[in-house]
């Protein structure tokens, strides 16, 4: 791994924007590094540290950057479509499409769909058995919430043409249209009490910042630009949870009546933008250290393998605090003084055990060969009209089977058990059917045979 980590650095074209790439892998670091922080574990059950010490809300203003991951994948996003739109012969854009959405979901389900069969597999086994109570049957539960932000970014990809088309024509207004249309859900919903308005915010809040990613790829997002988001991003936000109905917390909470994130508010929004205005003002600086070899080869490692590390996070701190609980160990009650004195020694048996398992599924997040759109000797499936649709059938179901994953988990696989998605009672099972029979689809619809 080490020569080709190294042989990866050291080809890095003087054109690569670096700082993006660093940004990704901090991002997902950040997300992982609260999970394990937030997580007040007991022998009578699971806690959230931030329910149990409110004080510390304020810090998910800096742990919550799951928008500064959303802003990145815009940027990416556009230079891959651009590339293949470049690419293309005429009158093939449904091909261009089906072959981006195909590189897109292999990257992103390739490593999910083994954290998922695995996780399937175990869970079957364990209740076959009559285990899954006490923290096995939380784990379960919860091991899969982090697919929500999977689900949400296969939406975005599969949004990015005709959205960078918007963006091309109308640059900053695109964005300020989507922005418009969050303040709209948020107007309705708390103002006026229209009932389930809440949830279009998941397209809109998030598409908003995506569409950040846009502008920043096309050098739209000036220091002074950049200075007016953090700024403006920061007071609005401050200003909505202090005057409006919003939380403190950037993140969910348990009992909460309004969440931030489940759906996003217009302060999630504004909180979004500040992080990205924030970013972009460290640019500069941040470009300088990436110059260094040592620190850009680091960079290039983590970005092999953060997928996968984020997918197994949760496995590896359950994992530890199992194993804990079952050397009969002590674990205190959280922050207690006792608790803060053993957190890293758990971040560190947190980390160790991630690092196998990236080990051992990293392979899994390797690209697949990438596929020219359009060429002779393709199959009829990509070059046919209707290679388009087929591919956005397919990722609809992606998403709709990762988004009903991360609600439902693998407890109750035996006896049923079920979570709303959009009203739709959807099953582990069901949840894994769709998401397996979406990607099948995007792969008859983009691949080529010779």
């Amino acid at each position: 791994m080490g020569s080709s980590v190294r042989e990866l650095a050291g080809a890095t074209p003087a054109t690569r924007d670096r700082y993006v790439d660093l940004l990704r892998v901090a991002s997902l670091g950040a997300v992982v590094l609260g999970h394990w922080l937030m997580a007040a574990v007991t022998p009578d059950g699971v806690g959230n540290l931030l329910a149990v010490v409110p004080a510390l809300q304020p810090l998910t203003w800096l742990l919550q950057v799951m928008p500064v991951f959303f802003f990145v994948g815009g940027f990416s996003h556009a230079l891959s479509y651009r590339s293949l739109l470049r690419k293309r012969p005429e009158g093939s854009e449904d091909s261009v499409y089906s072959a981006f959405l195909r590189a897109r979901l292999q990257r992103l389900l390739r490593p999910t769909m083994v954290f998922v069969l695995v996780w399937g597999a175990a869970a079957l086994l364990v209740q076959l058995i009559g285990g899954g109570g006490g923290l096995t049957g939380v784990t379960l539960r919860m091991v899969t919430q982090p697919l929500w932000f999977i689900g949400i970014y296969l939406a975005m990809v599969a949004f990015t043409p005709p959205l960078l088309r918007l963006h091309e024509r109308y640059g900053w207004a695109a964005f300020a249209g989507l922005a418009g249309a969050a303040v709209a859900v948020d107007l309705l919903r708390f103002a006026a009490g229209v009932p389930y308005v809440e949830f279009l915010n998941f397209a809109f809040v998030w598409l908003a910042v995506h569409q950040l990613g846009f502008l920043r790829a096309d050098c739209r997002i000036r220091l002074r630009r950049a200075a007016l988001l953090a700024g403006g991003g920061l007071v609005t936000a401050a200003a909505l949870v202090a005057l409006g109905p919003y939380p403190l917390s950037m993140v969910g909470m348990p009992g909460e009546k309004v969440s931030n994130m489940a759906p996003p508010t217009l302060a999630l929004l504004a909180h979004g933008l500040w992080l990205v205005g924030a970013v972009e003002l460290l640019r500069a600086p941040a470009a300088r250290l990436l110059e260094r070899p040592r620190v850009w080869r680091a960079v290039v490692a983590a970005n092999g393998v953060a997928m996968t590390a984020f997918l197994w996070h949760l496995t590896a701190m359950f994992g530890v605090y199992g194993a804990l609980l079952a050397l009969d160990a002590d674990l205190p009650e959280p922050a207690s003084a006792a608790w803060w004195t053993q957190v890293p020694l758990r971040l560190a048996l947190a980390a160790a055990l991630t690092a196998a398992l990236v080990a051992a599924f990293r392979t899994f997040e390797r690209p697949a060969a990438p596929t020219s759109p359009g060429t002779p000797g393709a199959s009829g499936a990509s070059g046919a009209s209707g290679a388009g649709p087929l591919a956005a059938l397919g990722a609809t179901l992606c998403l709709l089977g990762v988004l009903g994953l991360s609600m439902v988990g693998f407890g109750g696989l035996l006896d049923g058990r079920t979570a709303l998605l959009i009203a739709i009672p959807v099953s582990a099972p069901a949840a894994v059917a769709m998401t397996l029979g979406g990607w099948l689809l995007v792969e008859r619809a983009g691949r080529r045979t010779p």
